[in-house]
């Protein structure tokens, strides 16, 4: 999703979780759209691509869902929020590109590079990394402490934005009842919910849970 004009820093920083004004051009972040009770409607990575032009990236088939919201909400703030249509790579250990919510991963957009890992190995890594999917490991029902979200997609410094009053609460005066781990599944693991798993090539399955805390 384009998000330009006069106001558009201005604007996504009031509407998502992470601080984009912060970000130089070139540069991104991870960042989460989310309601004013702080459950997830998408987990995004906001480009900065001048001083007033942003590319906003979400998982697929929420990009209607983002563009519906920001539409909806930015009453008199002068930007323009348009979709655009862009062919992504994630490239490990590469320079290039731009951060994303993957820890050892840069995104590329239209380099028309080759896979070079299959649907399997970038699950694997993906899950190994503890990095949570939409309709995975994150839903409507998912607090962002739940999923390990606040120590990567959330700025505990920046203004207002939907969702940060209990946010902030969860983080300063408690802790949420459960959490997202990396598991070897094996007899005696206790999980309260497997959302991804994936075999290693010795045989061992790794799986993305929810742990009791």
């Amino acid at each position: 999703m384009r998000v330009a004009g006069p106001d558009a820093a201005d604007y996504l920083q009031r509407m998502v979780s992470n601080d984009v004004e912060a970000l130089a051009v070139g540069e991104a972040c991870p960042a989460l759209l989310l309601t004013a009770k702080a459950r997830v409607i998408a987990p995004l990575v906001v480009l900065r691509r001048g001083e007033d032009d942003f590319l906003v990236l979400t998982e697929p088939g929420l990009g209607e869902v983002v563009r519906a919201e920001l539409v909806r909400l930015r009453f008199r703030a002068k930007c323009e929020i348009e979709p655009e249509e862009h062919e992504a790579a994630l490239v490990f250990g590469g320079g290039d590109g731009f951060a994303t919510d993957w820890p050892a991963a840069r995104e590329i957009l239209d380099a028309g590079l080759e896979p070079t890992l299959s649907e399997d190995e970038l699950e694997l890594r993906r899950i190994e990394a503890g990095v949570p999917r939409w309709g995975h490991e994150i839903d409507e029902r998912i607090l962002p402490a739940e999923a390990g979200l606040d120590r990567t997609h959330i700025s505990f410094s920046k203004g207002c934005y939907p969702g940060q009053e209990p946010i902030a609460r969860l983080h300063y005066r408690g802790h949420a009842n459960r959490e997202l781990r990396v598991v070897e599944l094996r007899e005696g693991v206790e999980v309260e919910r497997v959302t991804s798993s994936a075999e290693r090539p010795d045989g061992t399955v790794v799986a993305l849970a929810y742990v009791r805390r």
